[in-house]
């Protein structure tokens, strides 16, 4: 067999078992997920409300100097959370267990990232490339 069909088939072997570990890491839970609305972008935005309607509220963490700044937050349904990433090195947002699942930023060195929050509950989160990095959403 040929050196390059051996690395192909290397990879392959790779990306089938790394397909199978996200699919298996959501099993076993009968837990409901919330519903979230997620929003990447690098520029803020913002929305107003009808007359007599909620309007949202918006909570920014700041990622640099390899933390998350609040590392804490408590927020209302319906709220969102901007995390801001300015520092010199690439840094992303995941969610830690099933209720978090769908906290899942892209690797940022410089943008935001948004994620609204839809049910209660506390959210726990780290940086996937600095697993030491952490932080918590509780929704009231």
């Amino acid at each position: 067999m040929p050196m390059l069909s051996r690395a192909r088939s290397f990879q392959v072997g790779v990306g089938l078992g790394l397909a199978a570990s996200i699919l298996l890491s959501g099993c076993g839970s009968d837990k409901p997920k919330s519903a979230a609305t997620i929003t990447t972008s690098h520029a803020a935005t913002s929305s107003t409300a009808a007359p007599g309607e909620k309007k949202s509220a918006a909570v920014t963490v700041d990622v640099d100097n390899m933390k998350f700044a609040p590392a804490e937050v408590t927020i209302k349904v319906g709220d969102t959370v901007t995390w801001k990433f300015s520092d010199s090195v690439p840094h992303s947002v995941q969610g830690i267990g099933d209720r978090a699942m769908g906290i899942n930023s892209p690797i940022f060195n410089k943008g935001e990232w948004s994620y609204t929050f839809t049910a209660p509950g506390n959210y726990r989160y780290l940086c996937s490339l600095h697993p030491q990095m952490r932080g918590s959403v509780t929704v009231e």
